[in-house]
């Protein structure tokens, strides 16, 4: 009777494709949920399906591996820690007695980049997003004017902003560190909300960017393409390869050619690392915000500039 328990419950409750989505569900950060959820769907089920958890072999798992080019580095690396994350949770909640992953080397990791946008490419992909979707133009000029990640931009609520303060409030589970951080809101980002709320008076909820189904918005690849090619229509050349998160680079090599503190950047980016990592974290616990606001509004005059070029007097909206 116990034998036939157990193999229905290997069947069912530890199925591959049943636990990841317990797992999923278990996951904290919204990052961190729709990464699993992204893995999951795409790279584990096709390969795992149904088979029982105690069943998963080294050579699954490799197999799960071997399906991805070796080029695809980060997402290789990105499949490897949700499937470690997913067997050492199953461990901890004593589903299973070891991992298949013991003793595997973890994917060799992605070479840094160091690729930033120059001020005349910054202005080709301003004037560029009018053409994309009415999310995604409006999410690429909130990346460039706050610094922020892409999920976080992507994933804003209007309940975290404050007009009257012109403050950002990004909850700690939105964020990829589960640190909550503040973004003083410069005079560029205060004229995009407006124009998404449809005036000077903000919804008090609800998703910033949400599609006619009212789901978040998630068609960056596709908004992307668009993009570019908007650009090379425009330029008539393409842009240089770049990504979404190189804007956020941008910005952080801006604030230090306006000689923006290392700290500030630190904080603006809500980054934990360096000057606010260790024992400086623990104890120095000023929040920046004055630093904050000062180094982006000073962004927000540099970008005036920038986007007002020979030939486009009125590039941006100005009070």
């Amino acid at each position: 009777m116990e034998a036939e328990k157990q193999r229905r419950r290997e069947a069912v409750d530890l199925a591959f494709d049943n636990y990841a989505r317990h797992f999923t569900h278990s996951c904290q950060g919204e990052g961190w949920r729709r990464l699993v959820e992204r893995v999951v769907r795409l790279h584990l089920e096709p390969v795992l399906r149904k088979k029982p958890l105690p069943s998963i072999t080294r050579a699954d798992i490799v197999s799960v591996l071997d399906q991805m080019p070796e080029e695809q580095v980060a997402n290789r690396r990105n499949v490897f820690a949700v499937m470690r994350r997913l067997f050492r949770w199953a461990i901890s909640r004593g589903d299973l007695d070891r991992s298949p992953m013991e003793g595997m080397e973890t994917p060799p990791p992605v070479r840094p980049r160091d690729r930033w946008l120059s001020d005349k490419e910054l202005r080709m992909i301003w004037h560029a997003t009018p053409e994309c979707h009415p999310c995604f133009g409006p999410i690429v000029r909130l990346l460039i004017l706050t610094g922020q990640r892409r999920e976080e931009v992507c994933g804003m609520h209007w309940q975290e902003l404050d007009r009257a303060e012109r403050l950002w409030t990004l909850p700690g589970r939105r964020t990829k560190n589960r640190e909550f951080n503040t973004i003083p809101l410069n005079e560029l980002a205060m004229i995009e909300l407006d124009r998404l709320a449809g005036g000077g008076k903000w919804p008090r909820k609800g998703r910033v960017f949400a599609t006619a189904s009212g789901a978040g918005f998630t068609g960056y690849h596709k908004g992307k393409m668009k993009l570019d090619s908007a650009i090379e229509e425009a330029e008539g050349e393409p842009l240089p390869p770049w990504r979404l998160h190189d804007l956020r680079r941008t910005l952080a090599t801006n604030f230090q050619r306006l000689g923006v503190r290392f700290e500030v950047t630190e904080a603006v980016l809500n980054h934990v690392s360096g000057s606010r990592a260790g024992v400086a974290g623990v104890y120095q616990r000023h929040d920046w915000k004055d630093e904050k606001r000062n180094a982006l509004n000073a962004w927000n005059k540099h970008l005036v500039c920038v986007l007002r070029d020979a030939t486009t007097t009125t590039a941006v909206d100005s009070r």
